[in-house]
């Protein structure tokens, strides 16, 4: 490893041996129906853990501490950004380094990476100013909403944990409002150190390999009070069930067959809370109807990430598709150059959107510098509107070179591999470095991997209907009713 060769400050990092080691704590996981004594023992499980080990180890290095790690003005520690609260443009730019960094580390494949749920958390704090009517719907339980929501970013701060995030519920009957709310996450009996909640989570991405879970139900008019509640608990608390989905990446693969799939994945659960205690501290709502209201804000962070991170997943498409025009020496023929210019219009767009999330961003009443998040539904909205065409287009620049790949063993294989050798050369390149670049666009778009990953974007994204919704109900028209009415003397 590239050790820094200065001085390092003191800090409240985690390395990635120590991070492997808090994910053994005993916790409830099926995979494929079976219960596994321990997450490693799944081979597509341990390699997305042995990924995101090698993230944490990368905080001590030259090349990656300024996007992984930041001063921490409180403590006087070099703690990890995923837990980074800013409060200048320049704070804001460095939660982007981080977010970039996950990004290109798992190449986009991973919706949520490791420093996607603490998103939440600073989402929340950084809208504490709309908690301060707030208070417990429960007389039983009365917590510090605000002190609960400080307390847990410093917590994870300064222990350097990981956490996944799950909103959303199981996919069940719909057209029932009382079979959808049966399984709602709710509050089943309140003491006054803690309430006990059961219910279910669907689709907590990473959260068989990380160490806290932080929850809350999606808000709809009428939502009982104890379905109102927001919270974080350790994933190995008792009464906690993790179901994993089934696992679709190649672990053990060679990585010339399988250059993203090798290196395994990060899995959806589906989370069952089972009469799960949560302590008073770390309760952030509890029965509060209003916080619905503040949903949306809370997110904020979050929805930056996506966006973010699929830039950077855009950046990855406008490489890809520049080498295969150079590998199949394609780069002159019009109708190339055209599927080459659709690519790069949809990188330049977003990356409009990122910086036009930034460069319009404030300081809220919290102290909280909040990108614009106007440009980020907008961009997010653009995003996954436009991905699957995207896909589609690189595929189609690639031809035949993604239906014939035969595999590093063919191309070594003494009575076949010369015949491959010399039938299969790019333009410059060898047979086996062109099918070496086929693989790894297979892997990012044509995969099971990457159809899971393509079917998530889109969810995870909500679907356009909503954010089309959220925009006309959230976009202040004012200003511009007001000065076509000056232009057009209409008043």
């Amino acid at each position: 490893m590239n050790t820094m060769t200065k001085i390092m400050p003191e800090h409240a990092l985690r390395t990635g041996a120590e991070f492997k080691a808090s994910l053994d704590d005993g916790r409830q996981l099926w995979v494929n129906g079976k219960k596994l004594d321990k997450v490693t023992h799944d081979p597509a499980l341990a390699a997305g853990i042995d990924l995101m080990a090698s993230m944490f180890d990368d905080q001590f290095t030259d090349e990656y501490a300024e996007a992984t790690t930041v001063l921490d003005k409180k403590s006087g520690l070099l703690t990890g950004r995923s837990w980074q609260v800013p409060e200048t443009k320049e704070e804001l730019l460095g939660r982007r380094m981080m977010i970039e960094y996950t990004s290109r580390k798992t190449v986009g494949t991973f919706g949520r990476p490791p420093d996607l749920g603490p998103t939440l958390a600073v989402g929340i704090l950084a809208h504490l100013h709309l908690f301060k009517d707030f208070s417990s719907a429960f007389p039983e339980c009365r917590p510090d909403f605000i002190e609960n929501v400080e307390r847990y970013v410093e917590f994870g701060r300064m222990n350097s944990i990981t956490c996944a995030e799950s909103l959303t519920g199981p996919q069940n009957d719909r057209s029932s409002p009382l079979a959808q709310s049966a399984s709602l996450l709710r509050v089943k009996r309140a003491e006054k150190d803690g309430v006990y909640i059961s219910g279910a989570k669907s689709v907590g991405s990473v959260a068989a390999q990380t160490n806290e879970i932080f929850f809350s139900n999606l808000a709809y008019p009428g939502t009982p009070k104890e379905a109102a509640i927001w919270g974080a608990v350790p994933i190995n608390s008792e009464g906690i069930k993790l179901v994993s989905r089934e696992m679709l990446s190649n672990p053990g693969a060679d990585p010339f067959d399988h250059p993203l799939g090798y290196k395994g994945e990060e899995a959806d659960q589906l989370v069952i809370f089972s009469d799960v205690f949560v302590p008073r501290e770390r309760i952030f709502n509890l029965g509060n109807e209003h916080v619905s209201a503040i949903s949306g804000k809370a997110t904020l962070f979050a929805h930056y990430h996506v966006l973010t991170r699929l830039k950077v997943k855009s950046e990855v498409f406008v490489a890809c598709a520049k080498m295969v025009t150079d590998v199949l020496g394609t780069g002159q023929i019009p109708g190339v150059r055209s599927m080459m210019a659709e690519i790069i219009e949809y990188n330049r767009t977003l990356e409009a959107f990122v910086l036009a999330s930034e460069v319009n961003a404030t300081v809220n009443e919290s102290g909280v510098m909040c990108p614009d998040v106007m440009m980020i539904t907008t961009g997010r909205l653009y995003a996954i509107r436009n991905y699957p065409h995207i896909i589609h287009v690189l595929q189609e620049m690639c031809g035949q070179g993604l239906v014939m790949r035969f595999g590093k063993a063919a191309f070594n294989n003494p009575d076949i591999g010369p015949h491959l050798k010399e039938l299969l050369p790019g333009k410059g390149v060898s047979g086996m470095q062109k099918e070496q670049l086929m693989n790894f666009i297979w892997d990012l778009t044509c995969s099971s991997l990457a159809g899971r990953v393509a079917l998530f974007e889109n969810v995870n994204a909500s679907p356009a209907p909503r954010m089309r919704e959220r925009l006309v109900a959230e976009f202040d028209t004012d200003p511009m009713v007001a000065e076509l009415k000056k232009i057009a003397a209409l008043d």
